[in-house]
């Protein structure tokens, strides 16, 4: 695998090194190969992989043919929450007023 390093940017480079190991499976294949997997477990993972795959296969196609809706849209994170931010900040009383 190689990636180009432009202007001496390498922190650039092994991000795009570090998505392209990911496309590849490097990651996983290198965190499988941590421990000696047995060949019937190898098997058993591997049929649940395929079952896996081919259900989110015919989940698309039944989505593209219009059988079953489209699921909603995920809300994209913001970044951690923290007490006091968000829609009914100053709602709440702060936690060193007593409470009457």
């Amino acid at each position: 695998m190689q990636v180009l390093v432009r202007d001496n940017n390498v922190d650039q480079a092994l991000r795009v090194l570090k998505k392209k190991m990911q496309r590849e499976g490097v990651f996983r294949e290198m965190k499988q190969r941590k421990a000696y997997e047995k060949p019937s477990e190898r098997k058993t993972r591997e049929k649940a992989e395929a079952v896996r795959r081919n259900r989110k296969a015919a989940r698309k196609q039944a989505i593209r043919e219009g059988l079953i809706a489209a699921p909603k849209p995920k809300p994209r994170f913001a970044g951690p929450r923290r007490p006091g931010t968000g829609l009914n900040a100053g709602s709440r009383p702060a936690a060193s007023e007593p409470k009457v």
